[in-house]
């Protein structure tokens, strides 16, 4: 089957819909989840109040013997009792400081109700805005009332003195949690949430909102705490401050470790719980992880973020409220949270953990025996790797997510599983941006933050990559990096000769992220020399591993320069200074589109047109005149890709023209004043910068620049930009016209879009430092390239070329094809000139002004000039001006007009309408979408292929065996409706579908079986000739349908035989130089899908 053409072109991403769509670049997609907590928090102030009154039993509580004693694993009876309640007071105080050591924190024992309040005005005061803790242990006092009251004490402790919820509230205030660590603790929940519901949070009176307060309370409404000898009095204190000496106290007891350990092992169990190495570290480690994931997996994220990123007391205290909760419930007890937490007691998370602690606690006794033994650690992280590495095999984005995401965070945290962790959070990122916004939701953003600052090598691709696909999805962590100096980590491995040039492109794709947009961003990645480097590796200088041959890496350093300095003068400066324009230039003759398109991209934005004046650089640092040679070389560059096939490359010539257009306004317009005066029934040949010659930059003016069309002047010269009345004139040129489709079609409703206006506002008035004037013939190629553009046979250029001659001044007239009536041709007329499609007008304002000076009266578009009968007769009057609309609050008042304006105009006014590139945002798509699944791919390619070979075969096959004499019958009849008839057609080798197309270029498919039409469309908008050729590219394929015009125009369309579906692929002018005007030049065009060449 090698005779089968294998080859599939057209395929690229750029092909997919650059007329239908423009994509949005990083942080626009709208996926991008709240991960980031929007007011991060912490607490500065804890109140511990403790109403033990030891040796004194509440009245309704009977305790059982022997009960419950321990207050903080301190026996209250081993001492005096004031002794003991300030001891107590202490140990929780320095329980407490092991999860935030840098609150202030305050202790009233056994207070009164006067002391409580003065405690929660003080801590208020301190704390300002931060959140609040109150502590309450209410272990000898009466439980809190129906009506949610708590007690505390007179002065001469004589009586118990209540105090309500509503209250307490109200001196604490908000943000404030609350931990209510008594028996039936349920009942101040119960009295809060109605509290909540009864109180507005909008209350002027300072009572917390539901959002603001937290409360944990040990115990449901109607129930006691435990009381037996086996738990502490206080056991719910002690899960949420030292949770692990409780859990595994309470894991001994119910494992078969009961025998050979006892309490006092566990209480010299070696190691700080901060040192992952040790023992205690471990357990402390893995216990984190196993509470993180429950939370995660259990909770709605919204409340996960609140509850466990927010606050980092509050998300230890919860961590710990999982663990009191599978305690406490052992001893029919249910702890009550506010916000309500779903049932975790039984999570099978929970098993993990008791695995782990018997592994680490089997080698206590070894450890405690011989200090000089070394700690095994625990396989758990290794087995949840592996578990979430299986994950990865067969999960996707419409099945469960993987659980064991937050222990793949905690494992980043330890270098012996580090690499491993990197790696796999790799591959999960890499199946989409869901995946993205999933691990930044866990929390992921500070650890790869982080790792930033190390130095190990082999973590630097792992680290590259995870940053990329960040970044393609979130564009604000712009701002971290910078602020953290990792712009300078990507600016290394950019430089680093080590790495591939795939991977570097993605160093570089960060560091466009970076720039893009962000002032401190270009400023810092600047002073750290990244001009050089990526102009360094542009020149391919010394540089391994075929560097220059890597597209994508070539693509992604344009792309990078160009954001850099985009808009920022001083690296403009650098860039001209290390011969930028000329390196880029080279880049031209690419085979890449998308490499040719980025080069552009970066030689549009080194021209500046001052739109910000923050900084007046350039007069001393870079001389004039070398300024005017950079710029002239720029725009000679500019203009040898007029002609290339790429879309995508013709788009940013139009966005580089425009800026171009913006800098050097007056010059531009002189050109065309002096170009489009009125003429006596003459075509321009007489004017040198339209005529065909090879002017002094070597660049070829083609002949089609000579036939400009019907032009009428507005308004005077170029002086005349005051003035009110409008006077036109035009002149019959015989030709069919500058310009190929209607204003108000394609992109050109873009002009009266008014999200460009803001799209394109800069802040700071707008730097007008006079341009100086380049060569003439050098400006008039800049206009012919200018309606080349306008004119182009992809919709979407053609409106942005519009919009680049809309700011010289010359705005479109479009007139619909009639076709005249002998009657109606006037003697001495030919019939070319009636039939004339569209025309160009100068317009020297565009909007009324009261006498050129004071404030503007009215904003509208340009008042149209009749038509003169003497040539636009025919055309039934039809004609259309198109204009920008303006908005009165984006205009300074007295100008005349806003190109043509004295300085001091805003920035906002002068950048209307200024076309914006697409390259950019197309490159970065490129990294949303997954990276690492070549295999996979490979073999669905395969499988098609060998699927396509089939019916190719069988389609063979079939058309050997046909008889002879079918091919003297006819297959099919069927009437294709056009009016004067199908001009060409085209059959297509594997289905009964064929494709007809008239002389108006009205395309329709039919399938000729069942005589039914499938589809009709129109090639473009203002056909001229016809088509002179249909073809069929990756006919074995989704085949596209090529078609070529007479006018020497293709356009190459996808999903054409589904209605109103079709998707213009790419399009292009296949000859130049020909004169349009001419109805004998006809286009021969064929394609060869072997070679994949258009002749």
């Amino acid at each position: 089957m090698a005779y089968l053409p294998q080859n599939v072109v057209l395929n690229e991403l750029r092909h997919e819909a650059f007329e239908a769509c423009t994509p949005s670049g990083p942080a626009e997609s709208g996926i991008v989840s709240k991960w980031r907590p929007k007011d991060r928090m912490k607490t500065g102030c804890v109140a511990l109040v403790l109403c033990l009154n030891i040796s004194v039993d509440p009245p309704d509580v009977i305790k059982i013997s022997p009960c419950a004693r321990m207050e903080c694993w301190i026996d209250p009876f081993s001492m005096a009792p004031q002794k003991a309640l300030e001891t107590i007071g202490k140990t929780l105080s320095f329980q407490y400081e092991r999860w935030q050591p840098k609150a202030k924190y305050k202790i009233q024992l056994d207070p009164t109700v006067e002391e409580v309040k003065k405690l929660c005005t003080t801590c208020r005061k301190y704390a300002k805005s931060e959140r609040v803790l109150f502590h309450y242990n209410g272990h000898g006092v009466p439980k809190p009332t129906a009506n949610g009251e708590i007690w505390f004490f007179n002065r001469s402790y004589t009586q118990y003195i209540p105090l309500s919820i509503s209250e307490l509230d109200s001196w604490l205030k908000t943000p404030s949690i609350y931990v209510f660590d008594c028996s039936a603790a349920g009942m101040i929940v119960n009295s809060f949430i109605e509290l909540q519901d009864c109180t507005p949070s909008s209350s002027s009176s300072g009572t917390s909102s539901p959002r603001d307060c937290i409360l944990l309370a040990a115990c449901e409404a109607h129930e006691t705490l435990p009381q037996s000898r086996e738990f502490p009095a206080d056991v719910f204190t002690s899960c949420l401050t030292t949770p692990i000496k409780i859990a595994l106290r309470w894991f001994c007891t119910r494992s078969l470790l009961h025998e050979s350990l006892d309490d006092s092992l566990i209480d010299r169990i070696p190691g700080r719980q901060t040192d992952r190495k040790t023992l205690l570290g471990e357990l402390n480690w893995i216990f984190t992880a196993v509470t993180d994931t429950i939370a995660w997996n259990v909770l709605p994220h919204e409340l996960f973020q609140r509850l466990f990123r927010q606050d980092l007391l509050v998300a230890s205290l919860f961590r710990n409220f999982l663990l009191a909760e599978r305690i406490m419930r052992s001893a029919n007890c249910s702890p009550v949270s506010y916000p309500m937490l779903p049932p975790t007691h039984q999570h099978h998370m929970w098993d993990a953990w008791d695995m782990a602690a018997e592994i680490c606690l089997s080698q206590l006794p070894t450890l405690l025996e011989d200090p000089n033994a070394e700690f095994q650690p625990s396989p758990f992280f290794t087995e949840q790797l592996t578990a979430f590495e299986v994950w990865l095999d067969h999960g996707s984005e419409f099945k469960k997510p993987p659980e064991q995401l937050p222990i793949v965070l905690q494992v980043l945290l330890s270098q012996c599983h580090r690499f491993r962790a990197l790696v796999l959070l790799g591959r999960f990122l890499d199946m989409g941006p869901w995946a993205v916004d999933l691990a930044l939701s866990v929390g992921i953003f500070p650890y790869v933050l982080k790792l930033l600052q190390t130095t190990t090598p082999e973590l630097r691709q792992i680290l590259v990559f995870i940053w990329t696909k960040i970044l393609a999805l979130d564009k604000s962590c712009q701002v971290d990096l910078v602020k953290d100096g990792g712009h300078t980590y990507f600016i290394r491995f950019l430089d680093s000769v080590e790495a591939y040039p795939e991977q570097r492109a993605m160093a570089a794709f960060v560091l466009t992220v970076i720039v893009d947009g962000h002032r401190k961003g270009q400023e810092a990645c600047m002073e750290a020399n990244l001009i050089h480097v990526c102009l360094k590796h542009l020149q391919g200088g010394s540089a391994p591993n075929d560097t220059q041959t890597e597209p994508l890496f070539l693509q992604w350093l344009c792309l990078c320069l160009g954001k850099l300095w985009e808009d920022f003068p001083e690296a403009q400066i650098i860039g001209l200074q290390e011969k930028a324009p000329i390196i880029f230039s080279l880049l031209l003759s690419e085979p890449q589109p998308e490499v040719r398109a980025s080069a552009v991209f970066a030689l549009g934005t080194l021209l500046n047109v001052g739109f910000d004046s923050s900084r007046d650089v350039g007069d001393d640092e870079y001389d004039d005149d070398e300024k005017v040679g950079a710029e002239i070389s720029i725009v000679k560059s500019l203009l040898n890709v007029v002609s290339d096939g790429s879309p995508l490359v013709r788009a940013e010539l139009a966005v580089a023209l425009a800026r171009f257009a913006f800098g050097h306004n007056r010059h531009l317009k002189a050109i065309a004043a002096a170009y489009w005066k009125p003429q006596s029934n003459s075509v321009l040949s007489s004017l040198p910068s339209f005529s065909v010659r090879t002017s002094v930059s070597g660049y070829t003016t083609p002949t089609q620049y000579s036939q400009i069309g019907p032009l009428s002047r507005v308004g005077g010269d170029s002086h005349s930009a005051s003035r009110d009345v409008r006077v036109s004139s035009s002149s019959p040129l015989a030709t069919s016209g500058i310009m190929h489709g209607s204003p108000l079609s394609d992109d050109s409703s873009q002009h009266s879009d008014p999200g460009l206006l803001n799209d394109c506002i800069t802040n700071g008035a707008v730097n007008h430092t006079k341009p100086r004037q380049l060569d003439n013939a050098l400006y008039s190629q800049c206009v012919s390239a200018m309606c080349t553009l306008a004119k182009d046979p992809s919709p979407r250029i053609a409106g942005l070329g519009r919009r680049v001659l809309s700011i010289i001044g010359i705005e479109q007239v479009v007139t619909k094809s009639v076709k005249p009536a002998a009657a109606s041709v006037r003697p001495g007329e030919s019939s070319t000139t009636a039939s004339s499609l569209a025309g160009l007008a100068r317009s020297s304002s565009w909007f009324d002004m009261n006498g050129g000076h004071g404030p503007m009266n009215t904003f509208r578009t340009p008042p149209v000039s009749p038509p003169r009968p003497s040539y636009l007769n025919g055309l039934g009057g039809m004609r259309r001006v198109c204009s920008l609309e303006f908005r009165p609050n984006l205009m300074e008042s007295g100008l005349a007009d806003p190109l043509l304006s004295s300085p001091g105009v805003s920035g906002a006014s002068e950048r209307l309408a200024f076309p914006q590139s697409t390259i950019y945002n197309w490159s970065c798509s490129h990294f949303s979408k997954p990276l690492l699944t070549g295999t996979d791919d490979a073999d669905e390619v395969t499988a098609k292929n060998s699927e396509r070979d089939k019916v190719a075969l069988q389609n063979i096959t079939k058309c050997q065996h046909s008889s002879g004499s079918n091919l003297h019958n006819p297959i099919a009849r069927w009437d294709t409706k056009f009016e004067t008839g199908a001009k060409t057609a085209l059959l297509q080798p594997s289905s009964p579908i064929v494709v007809a197309a008239d002389e108006g270029e009205c395309i329709r498919i039919w399938n000729y079986e069942e005589a039914t039409l499938l589809n009709s469309f129109n090639n473009h908008e203002y056909p001229d000739k016809g088509i002179s050729k249909l073809c069929l590219v990756n006919e074995l394929d989704d085949s596209l349908l090529l078609v070529a015009s007479s006018d020497g125009n293709v356009r190459i369309w996808k999903d054409y035989t589904l209605r109103g579906k079709q998707k213009l692929v790419t399009a292009f002018s296949s000859i130049h130089g020909h004169r349009p005007g001419v109805r004998s030049v006809s286009a021969v065009v064929d394609w060869q899908q072997t070679s994949g060449y258009m002749v």
